[in-house]
């Protein structure tokens, strides 16, 4: 059965990502990068404006869109994140496109995100913790993005 999943992917999944056209991968890979930014905003289960604001502004900050732009792409990696069935889905794709500085960057979004209510949530923490390990980003990376992001945020503990 594997062997068969695998042959499938090789086959045919495989050759359409090599063709799909540079646009079509940018919008992928902003897509997969603004679920993960959702994920944290639904972590604790209770979708906070603060946290959609610092959502909002990291989309159109990092990638450089227009406000509409933006709007749409969080109501569309909204919609890719309640439909997943894991972050794999995103951060398989993130892992493989982005240098290892914009995963380290992308990890500090996840965690400005996660202190824009001003609350340590253990599932948000849970979930920046695992989005770091499977975009292997190093522990000390990881607490340095957690460093940097409290400092901005105005937390002064986290």
């Amino acid at each position: 059965m594997l062997g068969s999943l695998k042959r499938l992917f090789e086959e045919r999944v495989a050759p359409e990502m090599a063709k799909s056209s540079p646009e079509a991968r940018e919008h992928g890979l902003r897509l997969a990068a603004a679920a993960l930014l959702f994920e944290i905003v639904r972590a604790d289960a209770t979708v906070k404006d603060e946290e959609l604001t610092v959502m909002r502004a990291a989309v159109q900050g990092t990638f450089g869109l227009g406000r509409e732009e933006a709007e749409e792409l969080v109501r569309l990696a909204e919609e890719a994140s309640r439909d997943a069935a894991s972050l794999y889905e995103f951060t398989s794709l993130v892992d493989r496109e982005l240098p290892f500085d914009e995963k380290k960057r992308l990890v500090e979004l996840l965690w400005l995100v996660a202190f824009a209510d001003a609350e340590k949530d253990a599932h948000e923490e849970h979930i920046v913790r695992r989005v770091a390990g499977l975009l292997h980003v190093p522990h000390p990376d990881f607490i340095d993005a957690k460093i940097r992001a409290r400092a901005r945020s105005g937390m002064e503990k986290g």
